[in-house]
């Protein structure tokens, strides 16, 4: 199969299903200017899924690939740095990715992909914590060693990925919003602007940006004070960014899809001409707790999305699970809210179509113009 092994290692591959942290983000939740006459016939947005498998098999994990990749321009390697590699000297970060991530690359290369690669600073399960690996390490992002190993990594990954777009941080105004330590912001700051120079100084030409929790910013995940707050200080803590990233679980803030204001993501950049891109996001099939929904309301949820990102110009869009998690299956114990986003796959976890998936094809068809 175009070189990749048929039965691969679990430990060659734990780095790929830390991809399922990308999943977690959710569990603390969680484009230029505009477009008056959205087509319906064309896009400006590339589309995109990551590898994360319905269940932890090289099997499932090519599977998945064989069917999503089929509707996609982008492939997304969203995850936890391998902050115990990194920092327990044994391996470079060069051979730390030559045993997780180049057979994996290369395959998806393979079938005429573009990579989008995303490094967590922060925890993905509660955005306001340390990463776990570096809890257990009983170390820090704040700390200059470990702000260079992920400077490191980050060179590393353009290197030898040669992924087009490079995320530096994820859903920062969370972390600022959710963090109790004062000093783990800054130091998020502080790393995410190094490493960008790294890049540059580098001659490296990839785009780069951070993303920000846009139901953080309409104020949707504090009902104590449900009011609009913005990312202004985003913009200006990351001057780097060429694009700024969203990630947008509405489910979270709305009932309906069609409830979503049409500046939902507009909105955000105050003005500003900067493109925009989904990084991760979704609507959830299923009755969850609180939250009502079917895979009806899933699919006209992709509809919807459609105009907004039509609305503002967005340059892309990725989903992180084409498939659901199958609960059963995922090591246990799992975080008790993990149920509320197992079923924010276009697929069940046997690749079976939602109806979302057909409006997603929908969407695919489109003619994509620059």
């Amino acid at each position: 199969m175009n070189g990749f092994p048929g039965e691969l290692a679990a430990e060659r591959f734990r780095a790929l299903f830390a991809c399922l942290a990308a999943l977690f983000l959710l569990c603390v939740a969680g484009c230029g200017g505009g477009h008056s006459s959205p087509s319906t016939t064309t896009r400006t947005w590339q589309l995109g899924f990551s590898p994360v498998p319905p269940r932890l098999t090289t099997q499932a994990v090519l599977d998945g690939i064989d069917l999503w990749s089929q509707r996609a321009e982008i492939a997304a390697i969203h995850e936890e740095l391998p902050w115990t590699d990194l920092l327990g000297g044994l391996l470079t970060p060069d051979e730390i990715l030559e045993r997780d991530k180049v057979q994996l690359v290369n395959y998806l290369r393979g079938k005429g992909l573009k990579l989008y690669f995303m490094g967590e600073l922060t925890d993905g399960l509660s955005r306001g914590e340390e990463a776990p690996q570096l809890r257990a390490l009983g170390r820090s992002i704040k700390e200059p060693a470990v702000q260079q190993a992920y400077r490191d990594y980050v060179l590393a990954v353009a290197r030898k990925l040669h992924p087009e777009i490079i995320g530096l941080v994820a859903e920062t105004n969370l972390i600022r919003a959710a963090a109790t330590d004062p000093l783990l912001y800054p130091a998020v700051v502080q790393a995410a602007n190094a490493a960008a120079s790294d890049l540059r100084a580098a001659g490296n030409t990839a785009t780069l940006l951070y993303s920000v929790q846009v139901e953080t910013a309409w104020g949707k995940l504090n009902p104590a004070a449900p009011t609009y707050v913005g990312v202004e200080q985003d913009f200006a803590d990351f001057p780097f960014a060429q694009t700024l990233g969203l990630s947008s679980y509405p489910y979270f803030g709305f009932a309906q899809p069609e409830d979503i204001p049409a500046n939902y993501y507009s909105r955000l950049l105050n003005g500003r001409s900067m493109p925009t891109m989904v990084v991760e996001g979704g609507w959830t099939s299923a009755a969850a707790g609180s939250i009502q929904s079917s895979p009806q309301i899933q699919a006209r949820y992709i509809a919807r999305h459609a105009q907004l990102l039509d609305m503002v110009g967005a340059r892309g869009l990725i989903q992180l699970l084409f498939a659901d998690i199958d609960l059963a299956t995922f090591p246990q114990p799992y975080p008790p809210n993990l149920p509320l986003f197992v079923n924010i796959g276009l697929t069940d976890s046997n690749f079976a179509a939602k109806p979302a998936l057909g409006a997603w094809d929908e969407l695919h068809a489109r003619r994509l113009i620059p």
